[in-house]
């Protein structure tokens, strides 16, 4: 009883590696952020700006182009190289 018992389960652990093979592998997830995504992370950036609509519309821009937000109000801009690289006609940093 013990030797059939245990042979199942060999051929079941046999099938599981079989079927498991056979699967293809999945996608990753995207990471593009929904414009819902960048209003809630603008919305944390932009919390203590003297001009909030300013920078919010500013914030979003570059959510929209860059995938990312950098972390808290102000500064950290390493987080996100392409958002701390843009620059306006003027030269200075056009996100926030």
């Amino acid at each position: 009883m013990k030797l059939l018992l245990i042979s199942m389960v060999l051929i079941g652990c046999s099938f599981l590696q079989l079927t498991m093979a056979a699967l293809p592998p999945t996608a990753p997830p995207t990471i593009n952020p929904t414009p819902s995504d960048c209003d809630l992370k603008c919305g944390q950036r932009c919390a203590a700006a003297g001009y909030e609509d300013r920078c919010l519309k500013y914030c979003g821009i570059c959510c929209e182009q860059c995938k990312c937000v950098p972390s808290g109000t102000y500064g950290n801009k390493s987080e996100c190289p392409c958002y701390r690289d843009k620059k306006n006609s003027k030269g200075t940093s056009k996100c926030p």
